[in-house]
């Protein structure tokens, strides 16, 4: 944030005799998802005016308060917090205005905030979102993937053949997929794309917003052998981009496969059908040798 307007922030907060109280209610405030200086202007200004902000490591939203000059109360709302603590913030928004926060980013995305929201909105109190940073849509522009239709999924599942059975789910989906994921991880999932969704451009964000931010593009198998050489680090936004051209019959694919295996192996031609298509690799390999031997 520009040393001036951090200036003028934390002359406001010094006099808080001009700040205008809020209406109680609940208030969704979108946090920067690794810059301090992406806070909006309005969430900034409605942290500093709420008497309670509910966040899930107050230690982290500690930083923020401190950047921003707030002294407000921190209160800890987590994925472990009780009904209890969630109760207990619902009636404090009957009288006065709480917002809700995250780590990094906008609440309720792969966040535990849904709860609050949904009971809030049960008990007749007034609920306002306020639009920021979110770590999804941010790599999806940087990534130069297709953006008229995504799907975002949160994180793949850390097991196998869970993790399998999700991308085999959404294969056939005509949409940019959005993923979150740990860096241990990251090369077991892309070694799990290129299995079941082979020949997809993928991409690899990371650090977004931060001093050693990276997007990487490529196939999944392409970005397995630069990361198993160079490991990440930080947080990640893996992509996969959606199959390519749609074919209309199984007559289609047979031609298709008959053309490439005039100059390739049954398994070049499964696979750059299966590329082309977003077909099957394994079935059209299996085609691929009966078609071979008729």
């Amino acid at each position: 944030m520009p040393l001036q307007l951090n200036l003028v922030h934390k002359a406001r907060v010094n006099d808080t005799s001009e700040l205008e109280p809020l209406s109680p209610g609940l208030y969704i405030v979108a946090t920067p998802i690794g810059n301090l200086g992406d806070i909006t202007l309005r969430g900034a200004d409605i942290l500093r005016r709420c008497a309670v902000i509910a966040c899930e490591d107050t230690r982290v939203t500690q930083k923020l308060a401190r950047h921003l000059g707030i002294a407000g109360s921190l209160w800890r709302y987590d994925d472990h917090s009780a009904p209890a603590d969630r109760q207990r913030l619902i009636e404090s928004m009957r009288n006065q205005a709480v917002a809700l926060v995250t780590d990094a980013g906008t609440p309720l995305v792969s966040d535990p905030g849904y709860r609050l929201v949904r009971e809030a909105r049960e008990a007749g109190i007034p609920v306002t979102s306020l639009p920021g940073p979110t770590a999804p849509i941010a790599a999806l522009t940087l990534s130069g993937l297709p953006n008229d239709r995504f799907l975002f999924a949160g994180f793949l599942p850390p097991k196998e053949k869970a993790r399998r059975d999700v991308l085999e789910e959404l294969s056939n989906l005509r949409s940019t997929l959005i993923f979150f994921e740990t860096a241990p991880r990251l090369l077991k999932s892309l070694q799990a794309i290129e299995e079941i969704l082979p020949g997809r451009e993928v991409a690899v964000a990371r650090e977004i917003t931060k001093l050693h931010e990276e997007c990487r593009t490529g196939t999944a198998a392409e970005l397995a052998a630069h990361y198993a050489e160079f490991p990440p680090r930080g947080e990640i936004v893996l992509m996969v981009g959606p199959p390519g051209e749609q074919v209309s019959s199984a007559d289609d694919a047979d031609e298709m496969l008959r053309e490439a295996l005039a100059d390739m192996k049954p398994s070049q031609a499964a696979a750059f059908v299966a590329k082309s298509t977003g077909l099957d690799r394994k079935a059209l390999y299996a085609r691929a040798l009966e078609l071979r031997e008729a």
